[in-house]
C-alpha cells in the first residue's frame, strides 16, 4: 500500500501528524537551551517515513540529522542537500568515498574504522566524522582506554576531520540509575582532551536529565514521534502516529464460547465482537493478545475503550465492543494514537514504543497531515 492507494482499499491506515513533529522538535529545543537539537530519523524516521520526517524537522529549524545506515543517509541527502548528516553504524569497509561524495559523517567507532578513514582523508582532507566513545554502555564505541591511547598522540581532531565527540546514555530513561552520573562523568574528561570539538551526550531521555548532560548538541529520536522517554513520568510529547484498523464484521456470541486461534480466551458474558483488518503482518505485535491468563492491550471506537480479545492472528484482531452498542462494518477503529498511546500497547505485548512504531508494515494507507 501506498499514500496514493484509496483508503476503501486498506485494511488499515496511518495518519501522521506533520505538526505534531515539527512542535516536539521546537518542545525539545527549548528544554535544551544552550546547546543546538539535532533529530534521529533512523528506522525510516521511526516508522513514519524518512523523506516527509526530514521535511517537517527542516521546516521547524533542524539542520543536523542522525541516521543508521548510509543508505538512509543518501535519501536524507538527496530531500535535504544542505543538512548535516551522521551516519551512527560508523564508516562500511570499503564505502569511504560514497560517504565522501555525499557529505556523509560516519560516527567512527572502532581503530579499524579510525585507519580507513584516515587513509581517506589523505585523498579528501574536506571529509568530516565522529568519534564515538563507549562510556559504559559497551555497544557501539571506543573503549576508554583506547580513546585514552589516541588521544595521546598529537592532532587527532585534525587528522580524523572531526566535528563531533559523543556517547550514547544506556540508562537515562530511569532518571536516578548511577550508571547516568558515571557515563556523564566519563564522557566530560575525554571531551576535556577534545575542547574545540563539540559533543554530544544527550538522547531524547537525555535532554530531560538536566543540563549537564546536554553539552553542545543533543540526538532526540522516539520522543520526536510521540513517544514516552522517561520512565513512570508523565509524557509531554504529542502523538504524530495514528494507527486504524477497519471492521470488517461485527458479530454475536455466546458465554463460554473461545475466540481465536487456540481458544485462549473464554467468553464469560454474552458479547459483541468486532473483526478488524490488521494482524502481525502489519507488524501489530502478535504478543498484544489477550487470553483467560492476562489482558491484552486496548482499542478505542466512539470515545470508549474496546480490548482486543484472543490472539491476534496474522491480518485480524478482535475487540469486544459490548458497550459500544453502534459499532458498524467500515467503522475505523484505533489501535494507538491520542487515545490509546503506543507506549501502553507496547507496554501490554511486552516491549517498547520504538519496536512498534519501527515494525509498522507496508499494506496501511498513509495520510500526511496536514
Amino acid at each position: 500500500m501506498t499514500a496514493e492507494t484509496p483508503e476503501t482499499l486498506a485494511g488499515g491506515r496511518l495518519t501522521i501528524d506533520r505538526d505534531a513533529l515539527a512542535d516536539n522538535w521546537r518542545d525539545l529545543a527549548a528544554r535544551a537551551e544552550g546547546a543546538a537539537t539535532a533529530a534521529v530519523v533512523k528506522g525510516d524516521g521511526y516508522g513514519i517515513g524518512l523523506e516527509p520526517a526530514v521535511r517537517a524537522l527542516a521546516g521547524a529549524g533542524c539542520d543536523t540529522f542522525f541516521v543508521a545506515v548510509p543508505e538512509e543517509g543518501l535519501r536524507l541527502r538527496a530531500t535535504l542537500p544542505e543538512a548535516t548528516i551522521y551516519i551512527l553504524d560508523g564508516l562500511f569497509e570499503g564505502a569511504a568515498a560514497t560517504y565522501a561524495q555525499a557529505n556523509l559523517r560516519p560516527v567512527l567507532s572502532s581503530l579499524p574504522e579510525i585507519e580507513e578513514w584516515t587513509a581517506h582523508r589523505r585523498q579528501n582532507p574536506a571529509a568530516h566524522a565522529a568519534l564515538h566513545i563507549d562510556t559504559g554502555m559497551h555497544r557501539m564505541g571506543l573503549g576508554l582506554g583506547e580513546a585514552e591511547a589516541l588521544l595521546a598522540g598529537p592532532g587527532l581532531a585534525d587528522t580524523l576531520g572531526l566535528t563531533l565527540v559523543m556517547s550514547h546514555l544506556a540508562c537515562a530513561d530511569t532518571p536516578d540509575h548511577p550508571l547516568n552520573q558515571r557515563q556523564r562523568d566519563a564522557f566530560r574528561a575525554v571531551r576535556a582532551r577534545l575542547p574545540d570539538v563539540p559533543a554530544s551526550l544527550a538522547n531524547s531521555a537525555g535532554i530531560f536529565l538536566g543540563p549537564d548532560y546536554r553539552f553542545d548538541l543533543v540526538r532526540p529520536g522516539i520522543a520526536l514521534y510521540g513517544g514516552a522517554a522517561v520512565n513512570d513520568a508523565v509524557n509531554p510529547m504529542r502523538p504524530v502516529a495514528t494507527l486504524e484498523a477497519r471492521i470488517l464484521q461485527v458479530r454475536d456470541a455466546a458465554p463460554g464460547e473461545t475466540v481465536g486461534y487456540g481458544a485462549t480466551e473464554a467468553l464469560d458474558r454474552p458479547s459483541r465482537l468486532a473483526i478488524l483488518a490488521v494482524g502481525y503482518a502489519d507488524g501489530y505485535p502478535r504478543h498484544a493478545s489477550s487470553s483467560d491468563q492476562r489482558p491484552g492491550a486496548l482499542a478505542f471506537l466512539r470515545g470508549r475503550a474496546a480490548p482486543l480479545v484472543g490472539r491476534v492472528s496474522m491480518d485480524l484482531i478482535t475487540i469486544d465492543v459490548t458497550e459500544i452498542s453502534d459499532a458498524r462494518r467500515g467503522d475505523w477503529v484505533e489501535l494507538f494514537g491520542p487515545n490509546i498511546p503506543v507506549d501502553e500497547v507496547a507496554e501490554r505485548a511486552g516491549t517498547i514504543g520504538y519496536e512498534l512504531l519501527t515494525s509498522l508494515g507496508r499494506r496501511y494507507h498513509r495520510r500526511y497531515r496536514p
